[in-house]
C-alpha cells in the first residue's frame, strides 16, 4: 500500500482527492497496488467534507509519519509550499505538484534534492494542466535535440482573445466575461500580463535544454495592450492574435526565451486553438514538429495529471526516476532582441509614410478605420532593434511579431 498526503484543499487539491478516491480500482490496477489518501493538510475546517476525518493542520504530522510515501503539494506560490516541499523530500517522501511558480523558480534545487534523497519530484500538471507534456518531453522525445518549444500556455488569455476575435468585444469586456465564468481571477494580472505563461515556458525550457531558465531572464509582454483595431487588422491579413511563450535553442548554446502576443496565420494549427484550450508545439531535430493540445487548467483535468504522477511514483517505488537539470546563470538565456521576424506595426502615421519607414511591406485595412493611423506587415525579417531604428520618430501604437 502507498499512502498519500495532500497539501491544500483548494480547487486542485480537492480534485486530486476526488480522483484518488473515485477511481480506486482502476488506479490500483495501474499502480500495481492500493493507493490510500491518508491526510489532507489545510488550515481551514471542512466538517461536511467526505474526507473530514483525514484533515490535519500541522505539517509535522505528515512529515514525521513513516507511512506517508507521497506528498501532493497544491498550496501554490513559493512561500510555505517551498518549506513543506523541502521538508518532505528531506524526510524521504516523493513530492508531486501542480505549482508552476515553485517549479519555475526553485525546480532546479528541488529536483537535485530529490535525487540526493532517492525520491521523486514530479510536476506534470505544472505546465499544461491536463495536457501531458513533461513526460513526453523528457521521455518520448528524449532521442531528439529539441530546437524550439512554443505555444498557447494560458487558457484565460486565450479565452479573452477568442472573444475579442469572435464577438468583437473589447479587452475589458472580454476580461469581465472571463471573470464571470470563473476563468479569470479577481486579480487577473498573472494571466493577462503574461507571468503565468512565463513560468510555464521556463519549466519547458529547463527540461528541453537542460539548464535552469529563471522567469527573471524571460522578457514578458501580456495582452493588455491588444485592441480591437489590432484584431481587425490581423484578420484582414488572414491572421489571428495569440499570446505565445517561446523558447529557442541558439547556435551559441544559450536559450532565447520570451512571452508576447504574435500574429499567427489562420492556416497554422495554433490559430484554431480557442477559448480556454492550450496547445504546445515542440520541434525536434529528428521528429520535426509535434503538438500537444487540450484543456490547460481546471479542477479535474489538472487533478488527472497530478494523479498520473502519483501512479508513476507508486508503480516505480524503489526505482526512482530522476528528472532534473543543471543550474543556469546569467549566460543561460537571452531575450528575443536578436531574433529576427516579420512584424505587424500599427502607428499614428500616414500609410505610405509608415511603409516607407519600414522599407516596404503590406498595408492593412480594417472595417472601421480610426483615421490618422495605418498598419503594415513588414516584408523583411528584422530584430526588434532594427525595427525600432526604422521607426524612430514614428508614433507606434502596436508592434507584434509574426509567427513563422
Amino acid at each position: 500500500m502507498v499512502n498519500v498526503a495532500i497539501l491544500g484543499f483548494g480547487t486542485v487539491g480537492s480534485g486530486v482527492a476526488e480522483v484518488l478516491t473515485g477511481h480506486e480500482s482502476s488506479i490500483e490496477r495501474k499502480a500495481g497496488g492500493l493507493i490510500r489518501l491518508k491526510y489532507i493538510l489545510d488550515v481551514r475546517d471542512f466538517p461536511d467534507s467526505p474526507f473530514a476525518d483525514r484533515f490535519v493542520k500541522d505539517f509535522g504530522v505528515i512529515e514525521s509519519d513513516p507511512e506517508v510515501d507521497i506528498v501532493v503539494e497544491t498550496i501554490g506560490g513559493a512561500g510555505v509550499a517551498l518549506d513543506f516541499t523541502r521538508r518532505a523530500l528531506e524526510a524521504g517522501k516523493s513530492v508531486v505538484t501542480s505549482n508552476k511558480e515553485l517549479v519555475a523558480t526553485r525546480g532546479c534545487e528541488l529536483t537535485q534534492l530529490a535525487r540526493e534523497k532517492g525520491v521523486c519530484y514530479l510536476f506534470e500538471a505544472s505546465v499544461g494542466g491536463g495536457i501531458p507534456i513533461i513526460r513526453p518531453l523528457s521521455q518520448c522525445l528524449a532521442a531528439n535535440e529539441i530546437l524550439e518549444i512554443y505555444g498557447i500556455l494560458n487558457g484565460t488569455t486565450n479565452y479573452i482573445l477568442t472573444r475579442m476575435i469572435r464577438a468583437g468585444i473589447t479587452f475589458g469586456e472580454a476580461l469581465a466575461e472571463a471573470q464571470e465564468r470563473g476563468y479569470a481571477e479577481r486579480d487577473p494580472s498573472a494571466d493577462v500580463e503574461g507571468h503565468d505563461a512565463c513560468r510555464k515556458i521556463c519549466i519547458l525550457a529547463d527540461i528541453a535544454f537542460g539548464r535552469h531558465i529563471s522567469p527573471e531572464q524571460v522578457p514578458t509582454q501580456g495582452i493588455t495592450g491588444v485592441t480591437l483595431a489590432d484584431v481587425d487588422y490581423a484578420e484582414s491579413a488572414g491572421k489571428k492574435i495569440k499570446l505565445l511563450g517561446r523558447a529557442i535553442r541558439r547556435e551559441d548554446g544559450r536559450v532565447c526565451a520570451y512571452v508576447a502576443p504574435h500574429l499567427v496565420d489562420e492556416s497554422d494549427p495554433l490559430a484554431g486553438v480557442e477559448d480556454v484550450f492550450n496547445a504546445i508545439s515542440v520541434r525536434g531535430d529528428a521528429i520535426g514538429d509535434v503538438m500537444f493540445y487540450g484543456r490547460g487548467a481546471g479542477k479535474l483535468p489538472t487533478a488527472s495529471a497530478v494523479v498520473a504522477d502519483v501512479i508513476d511514483v507508486a508503480r516505480n517505488m524503489g526505482h526512482r526516476r530522476a528528472l532534473c537539470w543543471e543550474p543556469g546563470g546569467e549566460n543561460a538565456a537571452g531575450g528575443a532582441d536578436g531574433l529576427k521576424s516579420r512584424w505587424y506595426v500599427r502607428a499614428a502615421a500616414p500609410a505610405e509614410g509608415l511603409r516607407s519607414a519600414l522599407g516596404g511591406g503590406k498595408l492593412l485595412a480594417r472595417r472601421e478605420s480610426g483615421g490618422g493611423e495605418a498598419a503594415c506587415l513588414t516584408d523583411q525579417a528584422l530584430t526588434r532593434g532594427q525595427l525600432e531604428e526604422r521607426l524612430a520618430g514614428v508614433e507606434v501604437c502596436s508592434a507584434l511579431r509574426v509567427l513563422g
